[in-house]
């Protein structure tokens, strides 16, 4: 029996050091080298060094002054803990409740605008930094008005933040949410 064991026993100690330490060592060593800021989270710290955020992972901004992210269905908004879609096929009624008051909402703050499906919408992860051009056009009126500035200005700082697809063909051009507030604040200074 024995000799029927050791094997087993040497390849589960080989197998968890090797997968379970050195390749996991390995790959972190890599990423550490060639791609640190990614490998640390992609954060964004502002002029004296603090963490503001990630531009991977999306959070909240209810202040009129900034762009509003997608609706997250992630815990209480954009919690990382509890990152998922809502499960809600397009017939639950909920979903739809939900649906028709952000829209009401987003009617009453740009009446005659065409409102973008990403501003009702949740993503499949509830974190995306992401939201399509036309979204982040469709809320300049409202950052032009709580900042104090012309709204052809807001929509420049918008335009100039416009990601273009991954290698030009995957997916659809983003703006992401964070990058531009950061944007909006550079160009127009609270108090000023």
């Amino acid at each position: 029996m024995l000799s029927h064991l050791r094997p087993a026993i040497v390849s589960m100690g080989l197998f968890t050091v090797l997968l379970g330490l050195a390749y996991p060592l390995a790959v972190t060593g890599v990423a550490q080298a060639a791609f640190p800021a990614q490998a640390n989270g992609s954060l964004l710290r502002d002029a004296k060094g603090a963490i503001v955020g990630s531009a991977l992972i999306g959070q909240p901004f209810a202040k009129a002054e900034y762009l509003h992210p997608r609706p997250s269905a992630a815990g209480n908004g954009y919690d990382a803990s509890a990152s998922s879609g809502s499960n809600m096929g397009p017939l639950n009624d909920k979903l739809i409740a939900r649906e028709k008051e952000e829209a009401n909402a987003l009617r009453a703050e740009n009446p005659g605008a065409a409102i973008p499906a990403d501003a009702v919408t949740t993503s499949a992860s509830g974190l995306d930094p992401d939201i399509s051009p036309a979204y982040a056009r469709f809320q300049a009126k409202r950052i032009a008005k709580a900042r104090g500035a012309p709204e052809a200005a807001v929509l420049a700082v918008v335009d100039s933040q416009v990601l273009p697809p991954l290698l030009g063909f995957i997916g659809q051009p983003r703006v992401n949410v964070l990058a531009v507030n950061r944007a909006l604040d550079a160009r127009f200074p609270k108090g000023g």
